[in-house]
């Protein structure tokens, strides 16, 4: 089945034509066009050109994804850089308790 053209913005091609010429339908994709794809004239399948904002690198898309289908929770806030250095104890208070631990062995 020969590569069916509608309107500037979407193709329909079949399985077989989509695996002989994957490379030309991927960059028609990305270049903004819908590429339906086909078996049996019933469609199974769709190439579309990536959502506006979208991250260019796989991890952050996967990630992006697993977000979305609430895998995993971003933070509450963006960070702003590293959190402020400020000690739990003073120096000496964990060396006393490490000895006090160690004594208790």
């Amino acid at each position: 089945m020969a590569t069916r053209r509608y309107f500037n913005f979407m193709r329909i091609v079949g399985i077989k034509a989509l695996k002989n010429q994957l490379s030309e339908y991927v960059r028609a994709a990305a270049a903004g066009e819908t590429v339906l794809v086909t078996d049996r004239n019933q469609v199974v399948a769709e190439l579309v050109p990536p959502t506006s904002g979208r991250s260019t690198t796989p991890s952050d898309a996967l990630l992006a994804d697993a977000v979305r289908q609430g895998w995993v929770s971003p933070p509450p806030l963006a960070a702003s850089g590293a959190p402020p250095r400020r000690p739990v104890a003073r120096f000496d208070e964990i060396l006393d308790e490490l000895r006090d631990d160690r004594d208790g062995r």
